[in-house]
């Protein structure tokens, strides 16, 4: 198993569902420079931003953290990332929101689980640099 550099994000963010046909659907430009991913199926529209700026109308749910994967791979040329990552979490009994993105992955962890998830990330070989907690 290679070993992988995780950064856990300074921010707390909120992960938000609103109905597809929402007039409060948020733009990216709305959260500027901030970490916000928008996810629409034909069933949803799931929004994970800052917790202050959550979309009115929305479902909340606060208390989230990020970590970051700290390497950029192509689509198709890393396999097992996403499962070497969260089974030591998930092992730990922690639930994980996973944010995959072209050149790397998110997991998110509540906030009042940032330092088990370390451990458990770290005591599978894992490298979890946390700035602050």
């Amino acid at each position: 198993m290679e070993a992988h550099t995780l950064r856990l994000l300074p921010i707390p963010l909120a992960v938000c569902q609103l109905p597809t046909d929402s007039d409060a659907a948020p733009s990216l430009a709305a959260f500027g420079e901030e970490f916000a991913a928008l996810i629409r199926t034909d069933d949803e529209l799931t929004v994970v931003c800052p917790e202050t700026q959550a979309p009115p109308g929305a479902k909340v749910e606060t208390g989230w953290r990020a970590f970051k994967v700290e390497a950029q791979f192509a689509l198709t040329t890393v396999v097992g990332v996403v499962a070497a990552l969260s089974e030591p979490i998930a092992a730990a009994g922690i639930s994980v929101f996973v944010i995959s993105t072209w050149q790397t992955d998110y997991l998110l962890v509540q906030a009042d689980r940032v330092k088990a998830a370390s451990a458990a990330l770290e005591a599978a070989g894992h490298n979890v640099i946390t700035d602050r907690q």
